[in-house]
């Protein structure tokens, strides 16, 4: 299998940028008229599926929702997850796991092609450490598998741990170049954080050398506090949309030149259940992405 990063380039160019969240809440199934059940989790997901997997680029579904349903909600991703990949959707899961040893480990087999649950990529937290996703990082190497870390997120209180000071830089710069190090051949954690300046000659924006460790970095900040620089992978820029994010913003975190990843949810779901609108509200946001 190829690497993630040239799958995820391959359906930009193909798709546009556009990432769509599959986030099957209670309210939200009720408005579509579907029972806050598997069976209406399923009917649900079926349809942003069969409407989207073949035009959207990313598909990314929030693993909590289903997980609220027990093992029938897991099942209905299961099928979910193979039918969007199969029609060319890459999936990125929306799992935010972090862990150490074993258990990384495990949480990181959803990037094996072997299993159920089987995805492109996956999102991770980094707040147990850097060291702590080395078994995600190796196995995303091994099976060409991506990763998304949580690095500089939008949400009212995030600055309470990301911009702490570690040495003389925040937190979310530490796992800015960290994940830099990691596109970076011949870094290891535990080696000093590369410089901006070592990753420079690696692309940023989306082609064949994307690399395939990326970050989260949210779209409704009110400035960019990090330094994406010569990060060598794509950023995964939530928000757009019902929370407030635009298409402007995106230019004027991220500029022109870096691999992002635009994220709606609400926009792009709210138009359901009818398959024609859910198909109209995504090439709205991709037109308006690429315009």
């Amino acid at each position: 299998m190829s690497p993630f990063g040239q799958r995820l380039a391959d359906a930009v160019a193909a798709r546009g940028p556009l990432c769509v969240g599959i986030d099957p809440h209670g309210p939200l199934l009720q408005a579509w008229g579907l029972p806050d059940s598997p069976e209406g989790l399923a009917r649900f997901t079926d349809a942003v599926v069969d409407a989207l997997a073949d035009t959207v680029a990313v598909l990314k579904p929030q693993l909590a929702f289903y997980e609220r349903h027990g093992s029938r909600g897991l099942a209905v991703l299961e099928d979910a997850v193979a039918r969007a990949r199969a029609a060319g959707a890459v999936v990125l899961l929306d799992a935010k796991r972090g862990d150490i040893g074993s258990t990384m480990d495990a949480y990181a087999d959803y990037l094996r092609p072997g299993h159920p649950l089987a995805v492109d990529a996956m999102t991770v937290s980094p707040f147990l450490g850097p060291g702590s996703l080395q078994p995600a990082v190796d196995t995303a190497r091994l099976h060409g598998g991506g990763l998304f870390v949580l690095a500089r997120t939008s949400n009212p209180d995030a600055g309470t741990l990301q911009h702490a000071v570690a040495g003389e830089r925040s937190v979310a710069q530490v796992v800015v170049d960290t994940v830099r190090g990691w596109n970076t051949p011949g870094w290891v954690v535990g080696d000093p954080l590369p410089d901006v300046a070592a990753g420079r000659d690696l692309a940023s924006r989306f082609g064949p050398a994307t690399g395939s460790l990326g970050v989260v970095v949210g779209a409704t900040l009110q400035e960019l506090d990090v330094d994406l620089d010569g990060l060598g992978g794509p950023i995964l820029a939530p928000g757009l949309g019902a929370q407030g994010g635009s298409a402007a913003d995106l230019r004027r975190l991220f500029g022109a030149d870096r691999a992002v990843v635009p994220t709606v949810s609400r926009d792009v779901l709210s138009a359901g259940p009818d398959p024609a609108r859910l198909r109209a509200a995504a090439d709205r946001w991709t037109a308006e992405l690429v315009g």
